[in-house]
């Protein structure tokens, strides 16, 4: 049992790879396969085909980036700009994200699970809305949505620069800094 727990983690590494770097078309299971140290029969007894690996991969990346950062409501700043470290770390995380948007859903929900994490944090918002520590004029999953996407403005997914963990620590710094004040003034009110 262990050994197939241990091919089944190979393979879901391997495809997130591949994934990452060629979408759900140009990514190959026989690379995925060879990679993994594992046979396409493998594969296909653990996830059915291609989609279904592809849907295994993104289910669990798309938790770990909902859940990158613990959010608080009452620091939507703290909030994007860890989400904003946690993407300049995972950079897979994001490029899966934006390959299932292009390749699956391109208008909609991207997020299917609508309980646990994200539930709950839509619902911090709408308790700090109600509490005053976030303006009202905007419904909770909004400000969710705009924070969240603030924070990629520098992903791999950005029309205007990618940022790079090599990058110098003051564009770091001058990026954090701007997040978290442009997310103070757009969802915070003044005390």
């Amino acid at each position: 049992m262990r050994d197939g727990q241990a091919t089944r983690r190979r393979l879901l590494d391997a495809a997130t790879a591949e994934f990452a770097a060629y979408g759900i078309a140009g990514a190959r299971v026989d690379r995925i396969s060879a990679t993994a140290q594992a046979n396409k029969a493998q594969l296909y007894g653990y996830f059915g085909d291609k989609d279904g690996l592809f849907d295994a991969v993104f289910r669990e990346h798309a938790d770990r980036l909902v859940d990158a950062v613990p959010m608080t409501a009452a620091d939507l700043p703290g909030y994007a700009v860890g989400l904003y470290d946690a993407c300049l770390g995972r950079p897979e995380l994001v490029r899966l994200a934006t390959w299932a948007r292009l390749e699956r859903v391109p208008t909609g929900d991207l997020v299917t699970d609508r309980q646990g994490s994200y539930a709950d944090k839509v619902e911090a918002i709408a308790d700090a809305q109600r509490e005053g520590r976030v303006h009202p004029d905007v419904a909770p999953a909004d400000v969710l949505a705009m924070v969240s996407m603030l924070a990629l403005t520098w992903s791999p997914a950005s029309l205007y620069h990618a940022a790079s963990p090599a990058d110098p620590d003051d564009d770091h710094a001058r990026r954090r800094t701007a997040l978290a004040e442009t997310v103070r003034r757009a969802f915070v009110p003044e005390r």
